[in-house]
């Protein structure tokens, strides 16, 4: 099948013109002997990112016949075993062999679709001069197969949905710092962070009216159900599936117990395993479409005890799946806050203090001290602006972190408390910060 597909799919790339993506901010290392792995959630922009990294590389001159493009999503090319893989290959080499005596660069999108693929990416790697980028919408392309096999051959990035500054460039709005903004401004950025936060940042349904965006996520969802789930991994249980993936992404920023849910199960008069629901959790994380948070605690049983908070990959989907009329948008906020943080390599876990009080996130980055992060709506509500602050102060004395900060949508000020400064931080202005700022924590012992 593919013998007789390679001309036709090379031949296909060579004459298509690369399309015109949003140009994104994350960068592969694109280090000489390392594979670059693009992983994140379908449609959450992988294939545009490589799209990039392909224009970038003519933009330097090197020549698009010394490109190799294939998605392995093309239905023609279902299924598909890795021994047919060498002829992707054999075929350019053929139509382009002035190529063997040139550093080439092959780009194959899902390859985790073909079984056995990082066999055939290590014997390229080895044998070809050749620069590889693979895409995969599968965590465990890098826990799995790549750690197996590759065995530090590779670098991974994660790709996630468009962050705030994306979304803007996307629609041809000011990007920049937010620091001076003047009040015009900023009641444009307060507006289209409200509009972002409704939406999220898939790139296909920027723009959309609502209904429009709601069925395309509710499709993406579908997807990664059938292909990244169901066969993938042989779940059979659909009808529990979908009831769990409802509550995950319709209850944003909450902590969620297996326990708890296999009993609203029982109630439900759905059949259901603790084990297999522990399993479709774990699918569902591989496939990009939710992420947890864990306690902060250096003991691994306080981890296993305390239920993960779990949250979407984008607040679009929560958007989508939500069970009524009236979203939070401060839960909403929260999501968009640990994307961000994920987003610029930070580590996020909650926090709970000797009281039981609760932070949202401790965020270490890769390094530098840590910081520690409340987000809410606005902390103009009494009791919402003593329980944030409480559990910031007595976060920020158990942990010797010197200040605080607050995410709100729009309140912006500063709040001297009993640990220390606490600055509150409108949303637009600390997406837009720069890149690995995370506020006024930056400069704290």
């Amino acid at each position: 099948m593919l013998e007789a597909l390679a001309p036709t799919l090379i031949g296909d790339f060579q004459e298509r013109p690369l399309p015109a993506a949003t140009r994104r901010e994350v960068s592969p290392a694109g280090l000489q002997g390392k594979i670059d792995v693009l992983i994140g959630m379908r449609r959450s922009g992988k294939s545009w990112r490589m799209a990039q990294a392909m224009g970038d590389l003519l933009a330097a001159g090197v020549p698009k016949t010394r490109l190799l493009h294939v998605n392995f999503d093309d239905e023609r090319l279902q299924p598909l075993r890795a021994s047919d893989l060498h002829h992707l290959p054999e075929t350019f080499f053929r139509l382009f062999p002035e190529n063997k005596a040139q550093r080439c660069h092959f780009f194959f999108d899902e390859i985790q679709n073909v079984p056995g693929w990082e066999f055939f990416i290590r014997r390229m790697l080895d044998t070809e001069n050749v620069q590889i980028m693979l895409t995969g919408s599968s965590a465990k392309m890098l826990s799995r197969e790549i750690a197996t096999t590759l065995r530090g051959r590779s670098l991974a990035t994660e790709i996630f949905p468009f962050s705030f500054r994306e979304a803007l460039r996307h629609r041809a709005l000011d990007d920049k710092q937010a620091e001076a903004a003047g009040s015009a401004r900023q009641a444009r950025l307060s507006h289209e962070l409200r509009a972002y936060l409704e939406a999220g940042g898939f790139p296909e349904v920027q723009g959309l009216a609502a209904h429009q965006r709601i069925a395309i996520l509710q499709e993406y969802v579908d997807v990664v159900i059938l292909r990244d789930v169901v066969e993938r991994h042989g779940v059979g249980n659909v009808t529990a599936l979908r009831y769990l993936i409802r509550r995950l992404l319709g209850g944003p920023a909450t902590a969620f117990s297996v326990n708890r849910f296999h009993n609203d199960l029982q109630s439900q008069g759905l059949a259901c395993g603790k084990n297999a629901l522990h399993e479709m959790l774990a699918h569902l994380e591989d496939a990009y479409l939710v992420q947890g948070v864990a306690i902060d605690s250096r003991s691994q049983r306080q981890r296993q005890v305390n239920p993960r908070k779990m949250y979407p990959i984008d607040t679009g989907l929560a958007q989508a799946f939500r069970p009524g009329p009236d979203a939070d948008r401060g839960r909403l906020l929260e999501t968009l806050v640990l994307l961000d943080l994920r987003r610029r390599g930070f580590e996020a876990h909650y926090v709970r203090t000797e009281a039981g009080y609760e932070v949202d996130f401790i965020a270490r980055p890769p390094d530098g001290p840590p910081a520690l992060i409340q987000a809410c709506e606005s902390l103009r509500d009494p009791a919402t602006r003593e329980r944030k602050l409480r559990a910031l102060a007595a976060g920020m004395k158990e942990r010797g972190i010197a200040r605080g900060t607050v995410v709100t949508l729009d309140d912006d000020e500063r709040i001297d408390t009993s640990a220390g400064p606490v600055e509150v931080v409108p949303a637009w202005r600390w997406f837009l910060r720069p890149a690995g700022f995370l506020g006024p924590q930056a400069d704290a012992a």
